[in-house]
């Protein structure tokens, strides 16, 4: 259900590709001693196909994409955002092309890494962001290519999570879960975080929206969520002429002390939060971005009273079928 349209009814005239199959389902964390009232909005499971945060951003940025065209995209080698583009684009017909440069990895990134040149045959990864950020402008001059920013961080993308902010709204109204405090979930080229908060601001819900900084403070800060929010306001009041609500400054902070010193670079409290979490669930964690968003989603339910969301925005399904069927196949394998 698109809750945007129900809001802002003339924004059916952008272009959009249906690739999400909402809303997401909310759920109690009850089996992890001293986290009182914390939830999670499985927003892992709004796509049949690769789901996450990146599948609601991408159902607007993909909107103009018809079979045969091309998509170009970048990002880092294990970056969830090219491998949920290459994903969806070729749902709709369409090629990627994905240019990519070395990080920090961890077991999960590396995994998203194999597959994204599994999808895309191609396996070249540039050693700096700076050089790929080059070729990317030098393809985007000389191929015809629908471009998507880095992690699709755009006023478009983020209409996405406008809709997911009012989603959450229905879901409280419903009696699917109480007013979180809080909202926590990670924090990187910030299109998640400000198409959230302003989705909640226009529900005229008071929640503070708490990033998990997961990348260097030049690239994931306040000025860019709230830029990149006011921006989105003015693309939705260009389009309905109703301007948006602004978003209260209180409404959102960053944690900072999840971040690791690098992007991708795996840190001992989002580890732990990540085992926490598998003993008393079957969800799986990614090193990157979900486990230390988790981690302060942890220290707020456990410190702080209210209830605590935690946003959830990786899809392990992928990954769990992939080591299903691998352990199946090297079970039955015959002798040599």
């Amino acid at each position: 259900m698109i809750h945007l349209y129900e809001r802002f009814p003339r924004l059916r005239e952008i272009p959009r590709a249906q690739l999400c199959d909402t809303p997401s389902p909310v759920e109690e964390f009850t089996g992890i001693p001293g986290a009182a009232e914390l939830w999670v909005k499985r927003d892992d499971l709004n796509a049949p196909l690769f789901g996450g945060n990146k599948a609601r951003t991408l159902e607007f940025l993909l909107g103009k994409v018809a079979p045969g065209d091309t998509v170009l995209t970048l990002g880092g080698a294990g970056s969830t955002h090219v491998l949920a583009t290459a994903l969806h684009a070729r749902r709709l017909g369409a090629n990627t092309i994905a240019v990519r440069w070395r990080h920090d990895m961890n077991t999960i990134a590396d995994a998203v890494s194999e597959r994204i040149g599994d999808e895309l045959g191609s396996r070249r990864i540039s050693r700096m962001a700076v050089s790929a950020l080059v070729h990317s402008g030098y393809l985007r001059l000389t191929q015809d290519v629908h471009f998507i920013p880095i992690g699709g961080a755009t006023p478009l993308g983020a209409l996405g999570h406008v809709n997911a902010g009012l989603e959450i709204a229905a879901q409280i109204r419903a009696g699917d879960l109480p007013l979180p405090r809080r909202i926590v979930l990670p924090l990187g080229s910030g299109g998640t975080a400000a198409g959230l908060a302003l989705g909640l601001a226009c529900a005229g819900l008071d929640i503070r929206v708490i990033g998990a900084r997961v990348a260097p403070r030049v690239f994931s800060n306040r000025a860019r969520v709230f830029r990149l929010a006011r921006d989105t306001a003015r693309l939705i009041a260009g389009i309905t002429g109703e301007k948006p609500p602004r978003i209260r400054s209180e409404n959102f902070e960053i944690a900072h002390q999840m971040y690791g010193g690098a992007y991708g670079r795996p840190i001992a409290a989002g580890t732990l939060a990540a085992s926490r979490l598998a003993s008393s669930s079957s969800i799986l964690l990614d090193a990157t971005y979900s486990a230390k968003a988790f981690a302060v989603a942890l220290e707020y339910a456990c410190a702080l009273d209210g209830p605590t969301l935690f946003w959830l925005t990786f899809d392990s399904r992928w990954l769990t079928s992939s080591r299903s069927t691998s352990t199946q196949a090297t079970a039955t394998a015959p002798a040599t």
